[in-house]
């Protein structure tokens, strides 16, 4: 399942605030009880895996001029969320691009 956020930022911008907000990932899951591992293994590719409800959820943010791109691997059990999913990647994508309050 890919999901692409439009951004105006830069890809630098895009990596920086992506590596502060990664902790949010989890915000939207439901149950509250998420475990959220974050890498990098390259400059424009940050790959995660979520444990959340018995279920692992795999697959990476790739980082481009213009957008971002989730994309996760949903395991068969979990193929009905998907359009949940869908929304809630779209809503902490944002929310994790947005600038800084204060």
């Amino acid at each position: 399942m890919d999901v692409e956020i439009p951004h105006s930022l830069g890809r630098e911008e895009v990596r920086r605030r992506l590596r502060e907000n990664s902790h949010r990932i989890g915000d939207n899951i439901p149950g509250g009880m998420a475990d959220v591992q974050t890498n990098w293994p390259s400059e424009d590719r940050m790959t995660m895996s979520i444990n959340a409800m018995g279920q692992m959820l795999s697959g990476h943010v790739d980082v481009e001029d213009d957008k971002v791109i989730f994309h996760m691997i949903l395991p068969p059990a979990l193929g009905f969320l998907q359009p949940m999913i869908d929304a809630a990647i779209r809503d902490q994508g944002h929310k994790m691009l947005e600038a800084p309050k204060g």
